[in-house]
C-alpha cells in the first residue's frame, strides 16, 4: 500500500519543516559537535528523527518545551524514566529533604527499609539491594547466579534489552548457534562463550538450551519491549518457570520496561514466581537507580558462600549505589506516585490510545496493529504481532518509522525515537491521547494520499 517515493517526499517535507523552525536547538547542536561525541551527551540522543535532536529547556508533568519555544505532548516520558511524568512534586520534596541532608555517605538510610519493603510488597521477593540502573542491577544479578549456581552461561532471548549487559548483545543465528548481535561494539569475548540465545515464545529451543545443565539463569522481560511488545504465548511463562526449577536454572525477570503492567509490574499481574527481579529508569522518577530483589533461598546462598567477596572485588555494586539520594526518590515514587490508583488511571489511558490508533487502521484500511501492556502501547507496520524478536527485526521498517516520528514531533507530539512506544503518565491527560490521535490520522492520510 506504501508509495515509496511519496514517503520519501513527505519525510524531506517535515524535515525541512523541522530544521527551518529549530534555529536554536540546531545552533547548540553543532555547538556540541565541538564537545560531545555527535553532538549530543550519549550516542542514543542522536536517534532523533530530526537529524538532530531538539534541545530541552524545560520537563514538567507530560510536557516539554524546547529551546525553540515549542511544547510538546511527551508520550515517550524517557523510554520509561519518566513514567512517573517529569518532576512529581512528591518526589522533588524528597529530594529537596535529602539533599539538604547529604547526598552519598556510604551509610544506610530508613529511606532504603522503606522502599525495600514496599518492592517487597509488590513483587514478593524477600530480599533487595540497589543499584544506580537496571543495568547494574542485571549484572550484579547475573554474577550472583554464576556463583551460586556454578554454572557459566547465561540464556537470553534474541533482540532482547537488558541495558548494557555484554551478554545481552546476543541473537541466535539461523543455524541455531548464538553469535553477536549486528552493530555490537567491541564485545570482551565471543557472546557464545558466556551465552544461549534463543527465540522468545519457542519452548522447544529452552528445553533443549537447558538440557546440558550449563546454564546458570535466564534472563528475562516477562513480555519483550525493545522490538515492540512482544507478548507470551499462554502458558509460556508456566512451562519457563518449570523448566529452569527442574534443571536448577535460575530466573531473573527484568521489569524495567514491564513495570508498565502495573504496581507489581508483570510478575505481580502474571502471577509469576522469578528467583531474582530487576528493575530501573521508572522507580526513582527519573534519578539515576535500581533495585535487585531476591528469594530467601537465593539470598542465603550468597550470604553464605565463604569464596564469594560481595563487598570490594566482586564486581558488585559502587560507592555510589543505593546512595541517600537515589533512595528518597525511590521511596517517595513508589508510597506517593506510582500507587495502584495511578496505574489504573494511567492504563485507563493507554487502553484509550490504542483505541484511538484501531480506529485510524480502520478508516484507512492499513494492515497495522498495536499491542498493549498496562500503560505502554506500540504500533507497528505489520499485519499480525511477531512472535519474537528475529520476526519483529525483520519486520521493522525505519523509513516509516521515520516519517511518523518526524510527522508527530512537528506537530508537538513525542514518541519514543528507538520505536514506537507510548506510554502513559499519572498526569498524562485524555485530551493528549486525543492530540496522538489526530495527528497519527494526519500522517496515515498523508502517507496514503488521495483515495
Amino acid at each position: 500500500m506504501i508509495d515509496r517515493d511519496r514517503l520519501a517526499a513527505l519525510t524531506q517535507r517535515e524535515l525541512d519543516r523541522f530544521t527551518d523552525s529549530h534555529p536554536v536547538s540546531r545552533q547548540l547542536w553543532l555547538q556540541a559537535g565541538e564537545s560531545l561525541l555527535g553532538g549530543v551527551p550519549m550516542p542514543w540522543m542522536m536517534r532523533w528523527a530530526g537529524g538532530f535532536p531538539p534541545f530541552t529547556a524545560r520537563a514538567h508533568g507530560a510536557r516539554i518545551t524546547d529551546v525553540d519555544g515549542f511544547d510538546y505532548v511527551d508520550l515517550c516520558l524517557g523510554d520509561t524514566g519518566a513514567m512517573t511524568g517529569h518532576g512529581p512534586e512528591p518526589v522533588l520534596a524528597a529530594i529537596r529533604e535529602q539533599a539538604a541532608r547529604g547526598l552519598t555517605t556510604m551509610l544506610p538510610t530508613r529511606d532504603a527499609i522503606e522502599a525495600a519493603e514496599e518492592l517487597s510488597l509488590r513483587f514478593g521477593m524477600d530480599r533487595w539491594l540497589f543499584t544506580l540502573s537496571a543495568t547494574d542491577a542485571n549484572r550484579t544479578a547475573l554474577r550472583i547466579a554464576r556463583q551460586v549456581t556454578g554454572r557459566p552461561k547465561v540464556l537470553v532471548f534474541s533482540y532482547c534489552y537488558h541495558g548494557s549487559v555484554d551478554e545481552a548483545f546476543a541473537v541466535r543465528a539461523q543455524d541455531g548457534t548464538t553469535v553477536s548481535r549486528e552493530g555490537n561494539v567491541g564485545p570482551a569475548v565471543d557472546p557464545a562463550q558466556t551465552t544461549v540465545a534463543i527465540e522468545f515464545n519457542d519452548l522447544a529451543a529452552l528445553h533443549a538450551a537447558l538440557a546440558g545443565r550449563t546454564v546458570a539463569c535466564v534472563l528475562a522481560e516477562p513480555a519483550m519491549t525493545n522490538m515492540g511488545i512482544i507478548l507470551p504465548d499462554p502458558g509460556y511463562h508456566a512451562a519457563l518457570r518449570e523448566l529452569t526449577r527442574s534443571t536448577g536454572t535460575l530466573l531473573i525477570i527484568d521489569e524495567t520496561h514491564t513495570l508498565s503492567a502495573g504496581a507489581g509490574g508483570c510478575t505481580a499481574a502474571w502471577g509469576l514466581e522469578p528467583d531474582l527481579v530487576t528493575l530501573g529508569k521508572a522507580i526513582g522518577s527519573g534519578m539515576a537507580c535500581g533495585a535487585l530483589g531476591m528469594t530467601a533461598e537465593v539470598a542465603g546462598r550468597v550470604l553464605d558462600d565463604p569464596e564469594a567477596d560481595y563487598e570490594d572485588t566482586g564486581g558488585v555494586g559502587g560507592t555510589l549505589a543505593g546512595n541517600a539520594l537515589s533512595l528518597a526518590a525511590i521511596r517517595a515514587t513508589l508510597s506517593e506516585v506510582l500507587t495502584e490508583d495511578a496505574f489504573a488511571r494511567m492504563t485507563g489511558l493507554a487502553d484509550s490510545f490504542c483505541e484511538g490508533v484501531r480506529g485510524v487502521f480502520r478508516e484507512s484500511g492499513v494492515g497495522w496493529h498495536v499491542t498493549q501492556l498496562g500503560c505502554r502501547a506500540e504500533y507497528r507496520f505489520q499485519a499480525e504481532p511477531p512472535p519474537n524478536g528475529t520476526a519483529a527485526h525483520a519486520g521493522a521498517d525505519p523509513e516509516l518509522e521515520r516519517y511518523f516520528h518526524l510527522h508527530a514531533m512537528n506537530r508537538g507530539v513525542l514518541i519514543t525515537p528507538f520505536h514506537n512506544m507510548a506510554l502513559m503518565s499519572p498526569v498524562t491527560t485524555a485530551q493528549d491521547v486525543d492530540r496522538h490521535t489526530q495527528v497519527f490520522r494526519e500522517a496515515v492520510t498523508d502517507l496514503l494520499g488521495p483515495g
